[in-house]
């Protein structure tokens, strides 16, 4: 079986929606980062020092590759990625090799034989 790390820099108000939404779309879990921090195209803006965005939170999926572009586009939407500038980013990169699925291999099977 072959994985694909899906990351996911989002605000934290999107955090739960987005999580429930890849768990329903066929991801078995994350690895959430709280407070975490970024700019984009914009320098974000201050007052007397202090920085104004709203808190960003890191996802982190492993999922199989078969069902990954399918729960990157559930993500896409559920944050609304495409519809609000500076919401957030996602992607996915290859995984060459995992340890510590083994439990998650036997629940994935029988899924992405149906996607297949």
């Amino acid at each position: 079986m072959h994985f694909k790390m899906i990351t996911v820099f989002i605000e934290d108000k999107y955090t739960d929606a987005v999580m429930d939404a890849a768990r329903e779309a066929g991801a078995t879990g994350a690895t959430v980062i709280n407070n975490a921090r970024g700019e984009g195209l914009q320098k974000s803006k201050t007052f007397f020092g202090l920085n104004l965005e709203s808190q960003r939170d890191v996802l982190i999926f492993l999922v199989e590759e078969h069902m990954s572009r399918q729960i990157l586009e559930v993500i896409a939407k559920e944050g609304k990625f495409e519809e609000k500038p500076g919401t957030g980013i996602a992607f996915q990169v290859d995984v060459e090799d995992a340890v510590g699925v083994n439990h998650q291999i036997s629940q994935l099977t029988s899924s992405v034989e149906n996607e297949l």
